[in-house]
């Protein structure tokens, strides 16, 4: 006979883990990127991805049989899951936005292997 609460623990444990491997590489990405842009990419892909996959994970363990009735906070974390992934985007695109306003350009070609001395 299947265990269900250990399957439900494998597949929240495995999305826990995941959305962390994804966040962690969004901040590896904020790191190591070139410049504004793709450093904004980085974190806005990673934050929404990686947090709605712990989410996920978090909703699956909801209905631990020590929690008893996990349905409030299967909804809460069901809001917070809709509301990040309707923010985070728009969030990214404003800032990326702004930052276009101003004047503030991607670096394109050579410049990303120069510094602004040209050595």
């Amino acid at each position: 006979m299947i265990d269900w609460w250990l399957l439900r623990d494998i597949a929240s444990w495995v999305l826990i883990v995941v959305g962390s491997a994804a966040v962690v590489t969004g901040a590896l990405g904020l790191v190591r990127f070139p410049d504004f842009y793709t450093r904004l990419h980085a974190a806005g892909v990673t934050d929404t991805a990686g947090a709605e996959l712990i989410i996920f994970g978090m909703m699956l363990q909801a209905f631990s049989p020590e929690y008893g009735n996990g349905w409030l906070i299967f909804a809460k974390l069901g809001f917070i899951a809709v509301f990040l992934g309707l923010t985070s985007p728009v969030a990214t695109h404003a800032i990326a936005h702004a930052a276009w306003m101003v004047g503030f350009r991607p670096l394109v070609g050579a410049r990303l292997r120069y510094d602004e001395d040209g050595e």
